[in-house]
């Protein structure tokens, strides 16, 4: 081996040592100086929502307020419909990828409605909101409608022997006015009106 095939493989393997170190620099910084810096910033600021959002009863985690339950016992609020799986499924979130023209969704919704007008015993003049009918593209939104909630008020006032003006005056205690002032619509969170109900926060 001559002079210049050894200054070759010796360049070579200094150049390979500078790639190693600087990839393993790298993966250091990407892999656990970024991720921690990132966590402790969120530990810091938004300790709430960095673990969670969850609800604590007696010190037991309840649920996660940005998590739809099922609730369907006439004398609690009913959230909206879930495609989640096979139903506020948080492992398979997601809609049912059914077109406005589908036959079996529209079916659903019929389906849907119709009980939803039982269980309120609403007659036939009153429109049923959008949101009491079609699940949310997560299928997991905690929220509904203010008017979904006002519907729902006289059935759970009767259920569990309040005043209807208590139940509405619990729902406007759970409504979220819009985003900055300005992005969606007021909602209620089911979950904790739900939990408000059975005294539970």
């Amino acid at each position: 081996m001559n002079v210049k095939e050894v200054i070759m493989i010796e360049s070579i393997l200094n150049e390979l040592r500078i790639s190693l170190i600087a990839t393993g620099c790298l993966a250091i910084v990407l892999c656990g100086i970024y991720p921690a810096a990132v966590w402790l910033c969120a530990q810091g600021i938004f300790p709430d929502q960095a673990n969670g959002s969850l609800i604590l009863v007696k010190g037991q985690a309840v649920g996660s307020s940005l998590l739809a339950q099922p609730f369907t016992g006439p004398g609690y609020f009913h959230p909206r419909p879930s495609a989640a799986g096979s139903g506020y499924d948080a492992a398979n979130s997601g809609g049912s990828n059914l077109g406005p023209t589908s036959r079996k969704l529209i079916d659903r919704v019929k389906e849907r409605a119709a009980a939803y007008r039982n269980e309120n015993n609403l007659t036939s003049e009153i429109i049923i909101p959008v949101d009491a009918v079609t699940a949310s593209a997560s299928g997991l939104d905690p929220h509904i409608s203010v008017k979904n909630a006002f519907i729902q008020a006289s059935r759970i006032a009767k259920v569990r022997g309040m005043g209807e003006e208590r139940s509405q005056k619990m729902i406007l205690s759970r409504t979220e006015g819009r985003e900055l002032g300005i992005v969606g619509e007021p909602r209620v969170n089911v979950f904790l009106l739900n939990l408000d109900l059975d005294g539970k926060l």
